[in-house]
């Protein structure tokens, strides 16, 4: 299948930036446009490898501001969009939720209502990419696990701004006929990440001698999913997927956030050379946060079935690599989390 024109959104975040590298560099009779705010965990740098790329373009914009979209797509005319760009991070979503709603559910209708606009009813060889979370399905008991015919229960202002726009994916394809493929994914893990999420978060914090923040009991359970992976994983979706299906890709790794820190913390200590149990001592209890959901397990035994996906790495060897990029790039983290990183735009794009 060959593809004129795609619109890749968040581009330059942590998920964005791996699957713009990918299809970059495998695919160089695509034309890869990289439409990407630059907010805060956006971040070009994540990109420098590809930009001088034949087959690529980067375009700084918001996807919530209407006019800039239509223009864009009247000018580029996308066959294909994968969309990616969202705000993410559970804390910030209950602090503004406003912020949420805005990029999350107006964004995605922006796009849909420019991508329905330029096409019309002549839909052949074209797609709407949506991708999501698994915490639109909301939280599980001990048992069982989220399949992609779960019912939607969302417990935070994040998890409901995503299965709003998922909701309103489906309602397009239904209603207009647009094309789309959705995809609900777990907790993504790797190099590159902003480090507000778990993982990166605590690998800085041990670096600096600082306390590792564990909500509550630390018994909440996520499914940990090799962002590399994550990446295939999209691509297979896209050239294979079946439309107006959803796939759930997880990476079969479900860990208490306190089993998952105190083997962080082990790594970390084997590393830095530190004596045993050093970074352990680093762990603190701190107050739940509201709408905390207990367990996020994910049923890809579709995508796995029918498009042959499946993790290439176990949770240990993708957290060790993972941990190994970190100590590698100690300038990349200390740019962002100094906030220089938002200078490289100026500098390479003035």
């Amino acid at each position: 299948m060959k593809s004129k024109s795609i619109l890749i959104t968040g581009g330059a975040g942590f998920i964005g930036s791996h699957v713009v590298k990918l299809f970059v560099q495998k695919y160089p009779n695509y034309k890869i446009f990289n439409l990407d705010a630059l907010t805060y965990a956006g971040n070009l740098e994540n990109l420098k490898d590809i930009e001088s790329k034949n087959n690529y373009k980067f375009i700084k914009g918001d996807i919530t501001d209407e006019a800039f979209i239509n223009k864009l797509f009247s000018e580029y005319r996308f066959d294909k969009v994968i969309h990616l760009a969202a705000e993410s991070h559970v804390d910030r979503s209950i602090k503004d939720p406003l912020a949420f709603v805005k990029t999350n559910v107006i964004g995605t209708m922006i796009l849909l209502n420019a991508f329905k606009e330029t096409w019309k009813d002549n839909f052949e060889n074209k797609l709407f990419y949506h991708v999501s979370t698994d915490e639109v399905y909301g939280s599980l008991g001990q048992a069982g696990l989220f399949t992609e015919t779960t019912s939607y229960d969302p417990n935070s202002p994040y998890s409901a701004s995503k299965a709003s726009s998922d909701h309103f994916v489906r309602a397009y394809g239904e209603t207009y006929g647009l094309p789309y493929v959705i995809t609900n994914c777990s907790n993504n893990y790797g190099q590159n990440q902003f480090p507000e999420k778990l993982i990166p978060l605590f690998i800085n914090n041990i670096i600096n001698n600082k306390a590792l923040p564990v909500y509550g009991d630390g018994n909440y359970t996520r499914d940990w999913l090799y962002v590399i992976d994550h990446a295939r994983a999209i691509d297979l979706v896209f050239h294979k997927g079946v439309l107006g299906e959803t796939y759930n890709i997880g990476g079969f790794n479900e860990w208490k956030n306190i089993d998952l820190v105190k083997l962080l913390c082990k790594q970390m200590d084997l590393k830095l050379n530190k004596p045993r149990g050093s970074s352990e001592k680093l762990i603190t209890y701190v107050k739940d946060r509201p709408g905390h959901d207990l367990r996020y397990a994910i049923d890809a035994s579709k995508i796995n079935k029918e498009l042959g996906w499946k993790p290439s790495v176990t949770f240990e060897e993708g957290l060790a690599i993972t941990i190994d990029w970190y100590l590698s790039n100690d300038d990349w983290l200390n740019s962002v989390t100094s906030g220089e990183y938002q200078s490289y735009y100026k500098k390479q794009y003035n």
